[in-house]
């Protein structure tokens, strides 16, 4: 087992011995010699900054709009230390799979002296080789799930803000009209080719939450406006589950990283995004529910209750933008998916490749079409999915594939029974582990089942 540093070693060197994954040689070599290029300058993307861009923009899209709703769930309180919370958490575990990424890959070039020149990694993938099928299948069902309901919801968000402009045509005709355009995304080959994207894409959800922000402390607070929450556990936990949905963007983590040409750069990326997405999502949420107050109870999406003029308009349109490039993000890997499934994934034409995708979209447009509401599957994403995807699944990953063959009872035991105990946060000491990261992680992990444990019956309830 070669330690996550020697690793990171392991992959500079090949890196200099061998083609990039996707920034190879020859595209390199490119950028050398015409550095103002402006088809590399839009489409070829793999710097540290592109990474950083694509964390950022992938990680709030329309759940911006629905956060002052779940504030008014919550409180104003509850609402911020949730959002540090989970977002410097999902923050830790993304800097887990970074290091699960290098190994893998490391082991990989040493073993069979792999060329990833044609084939993107992806999370299945690296469970699959560290610890084995069960872990591939895990990390398969909960990340296509993810991603499949989280391009549903980018539909239905589409047609539910163009509503507030243009109320001409029902919502379902409007999923049908976006359900196309998304569907353009097939042309987009990888992360690679995000470049321009993610940028504009950043760009757009910036300009929309301090939007939000102004409008509501000009608007100022309605008459007679109250702020009761929390005052139902149900609508507690339901508020708390959006806000995990907020920072669940794992599901692209490896993808994001295989992009890079120097994949080991990306460790504090992902933090960094997040404590960016921290200035968005922190002052327009509270600024929106301090105005607005309890009725926001009645309004998932903001832009219900912020005045209509063109600044409104203008952030309705970006926000449509943004989420067609949040659609491609979600989609691309389960794009990859089946190009693996049905043996495409090497080919080197565009338009092939994107015929082969074309049945990824049907079912997605299809499961948009009937699902006409987006906020009650935002929450059910987040507690059943991301729970697992972002916090639970690689923090468990990194400890077993770090451990010692002496301690692997011990951890499982640990990892489901402690959680459920009220004094099992005591036994943290009295386990020993061979690897630095593992007591953190498994912090991680007992904080989060503790909540799923305490959300659980308040779910059955509601089902």
């Amino acid at each position: 087992m070669l330690p996550s540093k020697q690793a990171e070693e392991s992959i500079v060197s090949n890196y200099n011995e061998t083609d990039n994954d996707v920034g190879n040689r020859d595209e390199v070599s490119k950028e050398d010699q015409s550095m103002f290029n402006v088809k590399s300058f839009l489409w070829h993307g793999g710097s540290v900054y592109d990474a950083w861009f694509s964390c950022a923009s992938n990680q709030v899209a329309q759940v911006l709009l629905t956060l002052p709703y779940s504030f008014s769930q919550l409180g104003m309180l509850s609402g911020i230390v949730l959002q540090l919370f989970y977002g410097i958490m999902g923050s830790w575990t993304a800097y887990l799979i970074s290091i699960l990424y290098i190994e893998y890959r490391s082991r990989k070039e040493k073993e069979n002296n792999a060329n990833f020149k044609n084939h993107v990694i992806q999370w299945f993938e690296v469970l699959d080789g560290l610890l084995g099928p069960y872990w591939k299948a895990i990390g398969l069902a909960f990340n296509c799930t993810f991603l499949l309901f989280g391009s549903v919801i980018q539909l239905i968000a589409c047609a539910s803000n163009i509503y507030y402009i243009n109320d001409r045509l029902d919502k379902r005709t409007w999923t049908y009209i976006f359900g196309a355009c998304c569907a353009t995304t097939v042309f987009i080959p990888s992360f690679h080719n995000y470049r321009i994207w993610s940028f504009l894409g950043l760009g757009m959800t910036t300009y929309t939450a301090w939007y939000m922000t102004i409008a509501a402390v000009v608007h100022g607070q309605v008459e007679g406006v109250s702020h009761s929450a929390p005052t139902k556990l149900v609508l507690y936990f339901t508020g708390a589950t959006n806000i995990l949905y907020t920072f669940g963007g794992h599901a692209v983590t490896v993808e994001i990283m295989h992009a890079m040409w120097k994949p080991q750069k990306f460790k504090y990326i992902y933090l960094i995004a997040t404590l960016y997405v921290f200035t968005l999502t922190l002052p327009s949420a509270s600024a929106v529910y301090w105005a607005f107050g309890d009725e926001l109870l009645n309004h998932a999406n903001a832009f219900s209750l912020l005045p209509k003029n063109g600044w409104r308009d203008a952030a309705v349109i970006l926000m449509l933008i943004h989420q067609f490039i949040t659609f491609g993000f979600a989609c691309t890997p389960l794009y990859f998916v089946w190009e693996k499934v049905i043996g495409m994934h090497d080919t080197k034409s565009i338009c092939l490749r994107a015929l082969a995708r074309l049945p990824v979209v049907v079912p997605i447009w299809f499961l948009a079409i009937i699902f006409p509401f987006f906020g009650p599957i935002n929450s059910a994403v987040g507690a059943l999915l991301v729970s697992f995807t972002v916090y639970i699944i690689p923090a468990l990953a990194h400890m077993l594939t770090y451990r010692k063959a002496s301690a692997r009872q011990v951890s499982i035991l640990f990892i489901f029974i402690v959680p459920v105990l009220p004094s099992g946060i005591f036994l943290c000491p009295h386990f020993h582990y061979s690897h630095n990261h593992l007591k953190v992680s498994v912090i991680v992990v007992w904080i989060v089942e503790g909540i799923l444990v305490s959300m659980y019956p308040y779910f059955w309830w509601v089902l």
